[in-house]
C-alpha cells in the first residue's frame, strides 16, 4: 500500500480552518510594516489562492487599498513554469516598499522568487509553508512536508474518502 500519489498524503483545509489560519497570520504581521504604528502601505493577492487570506488580512490590519498579481505556475496538479499574466498598480507597487504580498501556500518557491524578483522590498507572507518554499516568505503560519497536497475549500466538494490505509 505504499504506491500512493503525492497528493493523496493530503492536507484538508476547511473554510473555517482558512480563515482561522489567515486571522493568525493577521496577528502576526500586525505592527511589523514599515509605515507608521507599523501599518502597510497595501496587500497584494497572488491569485487566485492568495485572495482569500489577502482578503482576510485586509480587513484584520484595516489595510484599505488590495490589488492582486496573477501568476500562473500550475496546470490543475502539474507545476510549470511561473509567469505573470496581471500585475498590480505600477505607481503603487514601486520596489514593494510597504507592501504585503499573500498567498496561501509556498510551494517550490518559483512563484514567489519570480514577484520577488519584481518587488524586492515587499513582504512576503502565507499561511502554509513548504520547506523548498520557505526560503521565498518573509512570515507564515504552518508548515507541512514537502509531499504533502493541501486542498484548500475553493478546490473541494463534499464526498466518500477512501481510508489513508485503504482496505
Amino acid at each position: 500500500m505504499t504506491d500512493r500519489l503525492p497528493h493523496e498524503k493530503g492536507f484538508h483545509v476547511s473554510w473555517d480552518q482558512i480563515h482561522r489560519d489567515s486571522r493568525a497570520l493577521a496577528w502576526r504581521l500586525d505592527g511589523h510594516g514599515p509605515g507608521e504604528g507599523g501599518s502597510w502601505k497595501a496587500v497584494v493577492a497572488i491569485t487566485r489562492g492568495g485572495m482569500a487570506p489577502a482578503m482576510i488580512l485586509a480587513r484584520e490590519l484595516d489595510i484599505r487599498t488590495v490589488d492582486t498579481i496573477s501568476v500562473k505556475s500550475y496546470d490543475n496538479q502539474t507545476q510549470a513554469e511561473a509567469h505573470v499574466l496581471k500585475s498590480p498598480d505600477a505607481a503603487m507597487m514601486g520596489d514593494g516598499t510597504g507592501i504585503l504580498v499573500v498567498d496561501d501556500l509556498v510551494d517550490s518557491g518559483k512563484t514567489l522568487e519570480l514577484v520577488r524578483n519584481l518587488y524586492p522590498k515587499a513582504h512576503f507572507a502565507t499561511v502554509y509553508a513548504k520547506p523548498k518554499g520557505r526560503p521565498m516568505v518573509d512570515t507564515f503560519i504552518t508548515e507541512v512536508s514537502q509531499d504533502t497536497w493541501i486542498f484548500f475549500p475553493w478546490d473541494m466538494a463534499l464526498q466518500y474518502v477512501e481510508p489513508y490505509r485503504g482496505r
